[in-house]
Parts: structure tokens; C-alpha cells; sequence
């Protein structure tokens, strides 16, 4: 089995294992386990062969949206992302289209339950939990509800720390610990009651909300409506999308960082925003190699500091190139890639190719607005925030849910006030995009002990200047978008290295040895890698090679989880040097690509598996409405209701020279998810017990 056993930053859990099997073969899980997650760790990675042509599928959401992780269980199609293992389950690869299983007996009908609260929140991420939170302190009668087993979202999936504000956002916090944080938070409030497990399936034109839960079907009814839904990934085309080994960075964050599997042995990564920079990050924590990362733009569009700190690790970052195509039998077994020029245009002749198992889309987010709309249109007093509203970090979307519930509080005439302006400013700024890069400088003060703040560009981060104890560190301007700068006395404690985000930080220190001054550098790679003696070579902010170090010293702060190595440097280095490369970057080799076939076989709709030739053949013969275009192709009518592919039809639209403003947009299904019909009605089967509900304030 193929688990992450040793982690800087996580620590596993001892769990009890249940036994199933999948094809006949006999396999282990923990209790509890999504069967996705326990094939992996099981090295199954084809789940289910397309009805259509046969093709191998495997995960790709991980989020139970789309349905490419589907298998038999126990008789049943299910999807495996959201379907706990059970012992002595038996699970078998979905081959075609699954068979109805034999009706089962029932001893009854419930009926639904109908539930009144003041307000109904949607999604237990940062913003959903930011703004429950408000609400409960002014004892608001407020349900939370997430379709996941563990509140936080997104949050539990993030082992770095939080850029941001301090005191809004929790900024040098870990994304994991700031999940805790909001969840103890909210028992604090009697009034706020939550339910995990809880899948939201429609918003109805009576103003009536329906949530399933567990086995037992409800109707709320709520005097607010707050969408807290977050946002889904952006799916891309190219030949050999479906393969079982691509999908998005956050399925990679799910199996790496939740359920601690480790599924890949080498992965390469498009897109250059945080969510793909980041991702690699966290695959080198759980000692993934990574082959490389390409960016379409002339930059990547994240923070530097996250690309710089991958760079200085070894991992290789193409600009100005895109994914030509993935190949493979099963599997991904390799990756083409490509140069762009600045309309990107594929330049022939730049391909080059690399041997990965892996590959993770990371192409951006859309916001998960779907019940937002509905609840608009059935007239409900209806609020969105944080990534469902619009796309930002973490921090942003705490403060934007905070926002939402001041906003609430004054609908239902519990406050007065309206929200201050300076809170709207506020959140601007934590959703700005990386500003200004400044040059490199120098140290500002001789001191035989200094740190070195190697973050150059303009982003909001503030944690080193709240935990200097001398409070030498300070802002270069009054927003905290503003570089810092060192200016005073440093003692050497380590507390700013410790808590930047950005691993950005280093100590510089002459007080032993003027000549030979020890540099310490932050470290969250792996404990063991490197120790007192070793040799290690140092890079500089953006990779370069500084030469060979001696290892002085490795303190581990277990506390924060971060390790400290401390290494001799000349005068030369110490200033430049601020981190151990681990790896040599891979440069791929030189395989010229088949594109125009590429043209032809790309999938576009996943569910139904069309192609982008079939598609565009529609779009020349003249259908302007994507319902015709979906009657014609079946493209958009698979299991997920076009969640992954609508954004990329329109897009086919588009390269056709078709402005999608004259395109009819897909009717939206009434429900968000699939659910059972029995559940509408209470139906209940001879064995099932009551979902027991995870606690309650009501």
C-alpha cells in the first residue's frame, strides 16, 4: 500500500482498518476511507472503462461533481470520491453502463422533514464558517451545512501558511490549523447548529431549500440564504485528458493532504497560478518528484514566493508553454509540451517530453454559483461570498463570509448599522493580485545578526512584522501590500523565519565566526533529508547556485512544524543564500507532436466522451444553441450536468470566431446532484439506521 508514512507538516493517525475487495482482489483500507483513496493507496488507479469506447477512466474531481471515479460497490454504481469503504465491500470496475439493481423492500414513507431557521449557510469552507460565526455571536438561529465528513473546505487540504492580514485572516497560520480554529469556534454559539455529511440538492421556486443528509431528506426554510459554495476547477483540452493520471490539483491536495496517499511517483503540473504552484509544493512534502510546471503566460500569475521557493528545490518552470498532449496505455506514462507565442499559437519544433505518471491541471477556478441563481429566482432573501462570488485566497474569502453576515444581520433588523466602508477596503486589498516586483537590495544594517526578507513582491502579508519581539521589521507602506524592511535590533530568535508563508526569511548571523557567518534557512520538506554534516548546496531566491554549504545545525520546531538549517556561508552568500536545493531540474526531450490529429481526438465533454472534431463539425454546420448541440452529440448530458464542460464548449465557440454572447447557454438541471427518488418521499429500507447528527447548538 502506498501511504505517506512520514510528512513534515501531517502527522498520521492510527485508524482501524477494514478489509473489501476490488475485481476479487483482496484489499486494505481505514475505516471511514473514501474507496477512491483507498484504491490508490491500493495502486488501482482505472476505475471504470467508458461505455462508449471502452477507455480507461479514473479520478479527476475527487469532489463528488463529475463522475469519472465511478464504480460497482456493493451492486450499486457510486461514486467512489464521496463513497466511504465498508467492511468486506465488494467493489468491481464499472464496465458500460450499470444495471438497475433489484428494488428494495420498503417499510415505509417518511414523508420529508420541514426545518425553519433564520439562516441557512451552504458550505462549511472559510467563508461559510467566517460567516456562521458572526452570526452566532449574535445568537442567529443559523444552519451550516457541507457535503463533506470534516468542516474547513479547502482549508484541509492546505499544509502551507496563510499569507493575508494577522488580525483578520490568520495569516502565518497553516490552512489545516486555521479549519480547527473556525470549527471550535463555532461551538462557542448555541445558536448555530451544523451538519457535515449534508448535500444541498436544490433551491425551489416555494423558497424551500432541499438537503439530503445521510439517508433522511429535509426541507429548510430559511429567512436567509448565504451560498458559501466555494469554487470548482477549470477542466482544459487537450489529447489524452481522460486518462486515468490526469486531473486537478485539488484531487492531488485531496488524496495527498486529507487522506495521506501517495498517488503519484513523478507528476508534471500545468498552470502557474498559486493553486498549481502550491500543489507542487506539497507533492515535494510528500516526496513526489516533480518533472516541471508550465505557465501559457510570459509569468506565472501566483505569488513569486511560491515560485521561487519550487525553483530553489530543483523544479523546473516553463513560461510561455502549454500541454500539447498526455500519453499512455492506463495511465499517463509521459507529457508533451510546447512553446507559445504571445497570442499562443503552438510554436512546431519546441516540443519536448517528459516521462511523469501524473499530470495536474491547475487552469484556474469557477465559482460554484448554481444555487446562488436559484435561490435568487425563487425570490429568497439570498448572499454569496467567498470563492463563489469571486475568485481570491483564503484570507479573502474568511473576511468577504464576515462581510456576508453583517449584511444578514441587517436584513433581519438584528443590527442597525450597515457594514463600514472600510471593511469593503479591507477586503479588496486581500483579494488584490501581486503587485510590484522590487529589485534586489542589500541589507539595510550591519549587524552582526540580521534577517534577510527576500520577498521583493507586492502581495498582502503581514505576519513577520506582528512577531518581531523588537519590532524592527515594519511595513514599507501604510497597507500591508507594501514590502517589509529590517530596520534595529535582531536577536536572533527565529520567530520571523518561522512564520512567514513564503519561506522567505533568512538569519544571518557574524556573532561566532566574522568570517564564516552561519545562515539560517526555514525548511518543510522532510525530516531526515538533511542533517548535521552533510554537505548541501545552496540556492539563491530565484534557484541559482550558490555552491556547497556545510551543515552546522537542524533545529526542528515541532510546535510549528517547520525546521530550521543552519549552514556556513562566506560573506559572499549569506546574504543571497536561502534555501538547499534538493534536485536537478529535468529538461525533457525533444519529440515532435502530431497536432493536427490532436484536433480530432481531444475530449471535450468527459461524461459522454465527445470530441472536439465532433463538436466543431456542429458548430460549422450552424448550431448556435448549446441544448441543440447536446440533443445532436450528447456533449454536456453526462452524469456531472455539464459542470466540467460548459465553460469548454463555449470556449470551442469561441475559436470558431462565434461570440458566446450569440450562444444559448445550456438549460440548468434542477438538481445539483444526483440523488435518490426514494428520498423525496422518506423511504425507508429494512436495514437503515439514523444519520446521527454531528452536533447540535439548536
Amino acid at each position: 500500500m502506498d501511504r505517506i508514512t512520514e510528512h513534515p507538516v501531517l502527522q498520521p493517525e492510527e485508524r482501524r482498518t477494514v478489509k473489501f475487495t476490488f475485481d476479487g482482489r483482496s484489499c486494505e483500507a481505514f475505516e471511514g476511507e473514501m474507496i477512491s483513496s483507498a484504491l490508490y493507496a491500493n495502486g488501482i488507479k482505472v476505475f471504470s472503462r467508458h461505455k462508449k469506447d471502452g477507455a480507461p477512466q479514473g479520478i479527476f474531481c475527487a469532489n463528488g461533481q463529475c463522475a469519472q471515479c465511478s464504480v460497482m460497490a456493493d451492486g450499486l454504481s457510486v461514486k467512489s470520491c464521496v463513497t466511504p469503504v465498508r467492511e468486506g465491500m465488494k467493489v468491481g470496475t464499472l464496465e458500460g453502463a450499470p444495471r438497475l439493481p433489484p428494488a428494495a423492500p420498503v417499510r415505509g414513507f417518511a414523508g420529508a422533514e420541514e426545518l425553519d431557521v433564520d439562516a441557512l449557510v451552504v458550505g462549511g469552507g472559510p467563508s461559510g464558517l467566517a460567516a456562521a460565526a458572526e452570526l452566532g455571536k449574535l445568537n442567529v438561529k443559523t444552519l451550516v451545512i457541507d457535503d463533506k465528513h470534516a468542516l474547513g473546505g479547502k482549508l484541509l487540504l492546505q499544509t502551507h501558511k496563510f499569507f493575508g492580514s494577522v488580525e483578520d485572516c490568520y495569516a502565518g497560520t497553516r490552512g489545516i490549523d486555521i479549519a480547527a480554529k473556525l470549527e471550535e469556534q463555532l461551538k462557542e454559539y448555541p445558536s448555530v447548529e451544523v451538519w457535515t455529511g449534508a448535500t444541498c440538492l436544490a433551491v425551489f421556486s416555494d423558497r424551500k431549500v432541499g438537503v439530503l443528509r445521510g439517508s433522511r431528506y429535509f426541507l429548510v426554510r430559511p429567512k436567509a440564504f448565504i451560498s458559501a459554495t466555494g469554487a470548482r476547477e477549470k477542466s482544459l483540452s487537450f489529447p489524452g485528458n481522460t486518462l486515468p493520471g490526469v486531473y486537478g490539483a485539488g484531487a492531488f491536495q485531496t488524496l495527498v493532504n486529507r487522506d495521506m496517499v501517495r498517488p503519484a511517483k513523478k507528476l508534471f503540473i500545468v498552470g502557474g497560478g498559486n493553486v498549481g504552484l502550491i500543489a507542487a509544493y506539497h507533492a515535494l512534502q510528500a516526496g513526489i518528484q516533480v518533472a516541471g510546471l508550465i505557465e501559457a503566460q510570459a509569468e506565472c500569475g501566483g505569488y513569486k514566493v511560491h515560485k521561487d521557493k519550487i525553483r530553489r528545490l530543483g523544479v523546473p518552470i516553463f513560461t510561455r508553454h502549454t500541454i500539447v498532449r498526455a500519453s499512455g496505455r492506463e495511465g499517463v506514462e509521459s507529457v508533451t509540451i510546447a512553446g507559445v507565442d504571445e497570442r499562443f499559437r503552438v510554436q512546431p519544433g519546441t516540443e519536448r517530453t517528459f516521462e511523469a505518471d501524473t499530470l495536474l491541471i491547475a487552469v484556474g477556478l469557477n465559482p460554484v454559483n448554481e444555487f446562488h441563481a436559484q435561490a435568487l429566482e425563487a425570490g429568497l432573501d439570498a448572499y454569496v461570498c467567498g470563492d463563489a462570488e469571486e475568485i481570491a485566497e483564503a484570507s479573502a474569502a474568511m473576511f468577504s463570509g464576515k462581510i456576508t453576515a453583517h449584511k444578514v444581520l441587517k436584513a433581519l433588523g438584528v443590527m442597525a448599522a450597515p457594514v463600514p466602508q472600510f471593511w469593503f477596503d479591507r477586503l479588496e486589498v486581500l483579494k488584490s493580485r501581486p503587485g510590484a516586483t522590487e529589485p534586489e537590495r542589500e541589507p539595510e544594517l550591519p549587524n552582526k545578526v540580521y534577517p534577510v526578507l527576500h520577498c521583493r513582491q507586492e502581495i498582502p502579508c503581514n505576519p513577520c512584522v506582528t512577531v518581531c519581539p523588537k519590532k524592527s521589521i515594519k511595513l514599507s507602506g501604510d497597507s500591508i501590500m507594501t514590502t517589509p524592511r529590517f530596520s534595529g535590533e535582531c536577536i536572533g530568535c527565529y520567530k520571523c523565519l518561522i512564520v512567514c508563508p513564503g519561506l522567505a526569511v533568512t538569519i544571518v548571523d557574524y556573532r561566532k565566526d566574522p568570517a564564516n557567518p552561519s545562515v539560517a534557512l526555514p525548511f518543510e520538506i522532510g525530516r531526515g533529508l538533511v542533517k548535521k554534516g552533510d554537505r548541501v548546496r545552496l540556492a539563491g531566491r530565484e534557484g541559482a547556485d550558490l555552491g556547497e554549504a556545510e551543515v552546522l545545525d537542524v533545529k526542528d520546531f515541532k510546535a510549528e512544524n517547520t525546521m530550521i538549517v543552519v549552514v556556513k556561508a562566506s560573506p559572499a552568500t549569506a546574504d543571497r543564500a536561502v534555501s538547499i536545493r534538493l534536485y536537478d531540474g529535468e529538461a525533457g526531450k525533444d519529440l515532435p507532436a502530431d497536432l493536427a490529429k490532436a484536433e480530432d481526438e481531444t475530449i471535450i465533454c468527459r461524461c459522454e466522451r465527445v470530441s472536439l472534431g465532433e463538436i466543431r463539425g456542429q458548430i460549422r454546420a450552424g448550431v448556435r444553441d448549446l441544448n441543440q448541440l447536446k440533443a445532436v452529440t450528447r456533449a454536456g448530458m453526462g452524469a456531472c450536468g455539464s459542470k466540467t464542460c460548459a465553460a469548454m464548449l463555449l470556449g470551442v465557440f469561441r475559436s470558431e470566431g462565434i461570440d458566446p454572447a450569440e450562444v444559448t447557454g445550456l438549460t440548468r438541471r434542477p438538481l445539483f446532484v444526483e440523488a435518490p427518488l426514494g428520498v423525496f418521499s422518506g423511504a425507508r429500507g429494512a436495514g437503515e439506521k439514523e444519520e446521527e447528527v454531528r452536533w447540535s447548538g439548536f
